[in-house]
């Protein structure tokens, strides 16, 4: 990689970083650290998905100017923003009630009760819907597709353990360890 291109990427970096300090440095977003999500923490997976999203943003940039870069970094950090562990959750019978289709309204409100100064309609329906097509409801803007977009590649590796597909999605109780 060449130097000019070295630079460049520092320089992405550090404005995806002025984007989202505010929470990445949120003493409740740090509790995500601890909170075990697949095979990363809440934490881990949530920057994964936003930094994948902010690159893919970046590059529709030019061919979409109406499209929020920083509003899909927030996005992506927020998508998963959730308070309590899922995999010890009691299994609700109501199939629609698990936790794979309600965590994004769990997130999005609790984004609006602790980042309520960079909450809007775009971010509100990246981090509502981004489980689509599980979530039966398509996002409604290129940042929430963007979004979607960027979790489906992140959560890749729970193909390489199918059978803990329903775990994952919370439609399953994980066995006791």
């Amino acid at each position: 990689m060449l130097a000019k291109d070295k630079k460049k990427k520092k320089e992405d970096l550090s404005e995806y970083y002025l984007m989202v300090k505010p929470i990445l440095l949120h003493p409740e977003f740090l509790k995500r650290k601890t909170i075990l999500h697949h095979q990363d923490s809440i934490y881990t997976h949530c920057l994964k998905v936003s930094l994948q999203g902010y690159r893919i943003a970046k590059k529709l940039k030019p061919y979409f100017p109406e499209l929020s870069v920083q509003d899909v970094a927030i996005a992506g950090l927020l998508h998963d923003f959730y308070e309590h562990p899922w995999r010890e959750e009691p299994l609700d019978k109501r199939f629609f009630r698990q936790h794979a289709f309600v965590h994004g309204y769990e997130a999005a409100k609790n984004a609006y009760i602790y980042f309520s100064d960079l909450m809007n309609p775009y971010i509100e329906d990246a981090i509502v819907k981004h489980m689509f097509p599980l979530y039966c409801h398509f996002p409604k803007y290129l940042e929430g597709w963007i979004i979607t977009t960027a979790d489906k590649i992140v959560s890749m590796e729970v193909f390489r353990h199918p059978l803990e597909l329903p775990y994952y999605l919370g439609i399953r109780k994980y066995p006791e360890e």
